[in-house]
């Protein structure tokens, strides 16, 4: 037995020492959000946290949509071309700007059509720059990182980045003003700086060169990547927007808390799931047998459960153990244990359709996930705003979802796989 578990580890070493600095980096993250959640969801009152959850959850949606998707080819010439990094940067950045009067003009639409009555231009405007520029600036530096293979570097990173914002959360917690937009500027702030420290010490030296001909060719894959980011963002995410927009701010903020806590169950299977990406780049036939696929899609959803059971569990022994605000959601969390295995392994079907360059079909396939999210959440709120009385069904929401899921994306890996560059 030691001697197969000895050439196991050595057959897989890299792969193993990969995935260990990028847990680490998820276990040192892990507890830094924690801490970052316990600070501003109980210094905010529970209306103004639902709100400022989904501002965010806006503002990541609409991330998506910066540079029109281009850091896709950046991350597969990363992974396979490294020597092409600066060029695709310069690539990256132009598009970015390219991109900002489109994102600003959907922002502003945002705005008056779900936060104008609750929260200031000012606040929300705040909000949309932290996620859409500072962040998902951030996020690319950390693919960039991931696609060289330089996993630690991008661990340390992100892990460097959610401990300013959780100095950010904490400083905010200890002075007297406490409103949204108060904490909207702490924000800011703290998004702006990790940003600052993303490009000035770990982004990758390269020598930027504009090379046209190079991006139109990958414009399909970009544009159609940026679709489905979007559209799997809004299927993973609108539920806080469709709780605020039907129970309003103090429902949104008991879901955006426990949502928040399933959350957390999810960094280590991120870590997994991009080193697979990887894997399938190199080598597509990696999930070709359905014992592997089947063997992935369990490890996904038991780690998954394994977590948010231990985070219930430690709720019913400590109802006030993350603060007095998340205690009014601490009951809930036991009722909504399968949602995050489901919601996690939508995710894993959709890093499976990108890492085999099948991106317009998951678009397609987000699409159709997201409307019937959409619609099944609707019915569901429709019946009444108490929490504790829908909670449950949630999980079974998710379970068809997962299920359409299975089914799609199976559907479309029944055919060869394909690369991309």
């Amino acid at each position: 037995m030691l001697h197969r578990i000895k050439a196991l580890y050595r057959r897989h070493g890299a792969l193993i020492h990969a995935y260990l600095s990028m847990t680490g980096g998820s276990a040192g993250r892990l507890l830094l959000s924690l801490a970052y959640f316990i600070a501003v969801a109980n210094t905010l009152s529970i209306s103004d946290f639902g709100l400022f959850a989904t501002a965010s959850a806006a503002g990541i949606m609409i991330s998506r949509a910066l540079a029109f998707g281009f850091m896709s080819p950046l991350y597969r010439v990363a992974t396979v071309k490294p020597l092409l990094v600066g060029t695709y940067s310069a690539g990256f950045l132009v598009g970015a700007l390219l991109s900002l009067p489109m994102i600003a003009l959907i922002c502003i639409g945002t705005f008056l059509a779900l936060f104008s009555r609750d929260m200031s231009a000012g606040t929300f405007a705040a909000f949309m720059a932290a996620e859409i520029v500072c962040w998902r600036g951030l996020e690319t530096a950390v693919i960039v990182l991931n696609g060289l293979g330089r996993f630690g570097r991008g661990a340390l990173l992100v892990v460097i980045a959610t401990a300013i914002r959780t100095a950010a959360a904490l400083l905010f917690a200890l002075l007297q003003f406490k409103s949204l937009g108060a904490w909207s500027h702490f924000y800011l702030a703290a998004n702006a700086i990790s940003l600052v420290v993303a490009l000035a010490v770990f982004y990758p030296r390269v020598r930027l060169r504009w090379q046209p001909r190079l991006y139109f060719r990958r414009w399909a894959d970009s544009v159609s990547v940026a679709g489905a980011e979007i559209l799997f963002y809004i299927q993973s995410e609108f539920d806080k927007i469709a709780v605020l927009a039907i129970g309003g701010p103090a429902v949104s903020g008991i879901y955006a808390i426990l949502m928040r806590l399933a959350d957390l169950t999810a960094l280590p299977v991120r870590s997994f799931n991009t080193l697979l990406v990887q894997r399938i780049m190199r080598t597509p036939d990696a999930i070709a047998r359905w014992p592997v696929r089947l063997s992935i899609e369990f490890a996904v959803a038991a780690a998954s459960f394994v977590g948010i059971a231990a985070m219930a569990g430690y709720l019913h022994l400590f109802p006030n153990g993350l603060g007095r605000n998340v205690s009014a959601a601490a009951p809930i969390v036991a009722m909504i244990l399968l949602v995050s295995s489901f919601r996690n392994l939508i995710e894993y079907h959709s890093e499976l359709l990108y890492a085999t360059g099948r991106t317009v079909r998951r678009m397609a396939n987000l699409l159709v996930a997201g409307v019937v999210k959409v619609g099944l959440l609707a019915l569901l709120l429709r019946t009444t705003t108490d929490v504790a009385a829908w909670a449950p069904s949630l999980n079974l929401i998710f379970l068809a979802l997962y299920l359409l899921s299975f089914g799609l994306t199976y559907t479309a890996l029944s055919k060869p796989a394909s690369r991309v560059i």
